[in-house]
């Protein structure tokens, strides 16, 4: 969990601060930024940007760490922390949200072939090296692919809107039920798992009618420590069975004692980056089992994948072996991305999918969710 820093905000020259994004320190005009407002109306995110006059102006400036928005902690505002991100500064407002992403062919309209918007089309266009020290935790190397969202498993999978606001990834493991993380429907007061899920190929939805959770959660100890990571898990039902429609995979731990890590896991989510595309890794590996039923794993996960599955094949069938939840820093070297483990649910799985535990929605009242990255 990244940490939250407040950055000097630069002087905006011309404009306004009327967007409703302004001052959340990401460009978001068009053509220089994200594009979410309109032109003139993001002076103080922008004017660094626009002027052309990067800077050391925020007080994080110059501490070894980049703290720019989406490639770095997000403490500072764009273009004013230019030391500590001046290696990795291309990155800005780039991403792989164009629908033909990662397929090896630049298609960047201000670059390529023109089929793709600006800066949509980042891996095609720049390669798919990353800095180490990125805040998107890539290994070096972004290995992501779109997956086909007809194939199994990638049809098992979707997204999870939350009715307080934010959204999850999640997978199918039962004909109504997906596995997600705790955090997604959790927030300091009390768990509020109002929400609705979407099917990967966009052609569904269902409502989450009940949700089971480990009862030691706690939101705001598992977002300030490390100590709870392995309890970060959640169980919804839903009001329509999905999985008749697109299967579902099945819960199953690979983490018990003297287990080996060689296994290859196969993960995808919804990526802040890829725009709605489900992007995954279709080989990837645990790098360290931890007793508390988590993993560390070198899959290419960033913000938006909270909650999204861990697969294994099983002969013809796949099976749920985690779900991710979060990263941790370390001085010195690369983040690292946690997993819980199946090994945390797949006992309780059963009951909950049979209908004989769980926490009823209409009996359930709660106020808006905050989300983790």
């Amino acid at each position: 969990m990244s940490h939250q820093r407040q950055g000097a905000k630069p002087e905006p020259s011309g404009g306004n601060d009327a967007c409703r994004w302004a001052n959340d320190n990401e460009c978001d005009e068009p053509n220089i930024g994200t594009g979410a407002c309109s032109a003139g109306t993001d002076r103080s995110d922008c004017a660094r940007i626009i002027s052309g006059r990067e800077d050391d102006s925020c007080r994080w400036a110059r501490d070894g760490e980049c703290d720019e928005p989406n490639f770095g902690t997000g403490a500072c505002v764009q273009g004013t922390d230019r030391t500590d991100c001046g290696d990795i500064a291309w990155m800005r407002n780039q991403t792989d949200a164009c629908e033909t992403a990662f397929n090896g062919v630049c298609e960047d309209s201000g670059r390529g072939a023109g089929s793709c918007a600006p800066r949509t089309d980042r891996s095609d266009c720049f390669g798919r090296q990353r800095p180490m020290s990125i805040n998107d935790h890539f290994f070096g190397n972004d290995d992501r692919v779109l997956v086909p969202v007809s194939e199994a498993p990638w049809r098992y999978m979707g997204t999870l809107h939350m009715d307080g606001g934010g959204t999850c990834s999640a997978t199918l493991i039962a004909r109504d039920v997906i596995a997600t993380a705790a955090h997604c429907i959790s927030s300091e007061e009390r768990v509020n798992a109002a929400a609705r899920f979407d099917s990967a190929d966009g052609a569904q939805s269902a409502r989450a009618i009940a949700y089971l959770i480990d009862p030691n959660f706690n939101y705001r100890r598992f977002s300030t420590t490390d100590e709870i990571d392995g309890l970060d898990w959640a169980l919804l039902r839903l009001d329509r069975p999905l999985g008749d429609i697109y299967g579902h995979a099945t819960v199953r731990s690979i983490t018990g004692a003297g287990r080996p890590l060689s296994t290859e896991l196969m993960q995808a989510g919804y990526s802040w980056d890829t725009g709605g595309h489900l992007s995954g890794n279709l080989r990837c590996r645990m790098i360290t089992m931890h007793p508390d039923n988590t993993f560390a794993h070198e899959c290419d996960t960033t913000r938006g994948d909270s909650g999204s599955g861990f697969l294994v094949r099983n002969g013809a069938s796949f099976d749920l072996v985690g779900v991710d939840s979060n990263f941790r820093s370390q001085r010195g070297g690369p983040f690292i991305y946690i997993a819980v483990s199946a090994a945390s649910f797949a006992t309780r799985a059963p009951d909950f999918i049979a209908g004989r535990t769980g926490v009823n929605l209409a009996n359930a009242s709660a106020p808006p969710v905050k989300i983790l990255p």
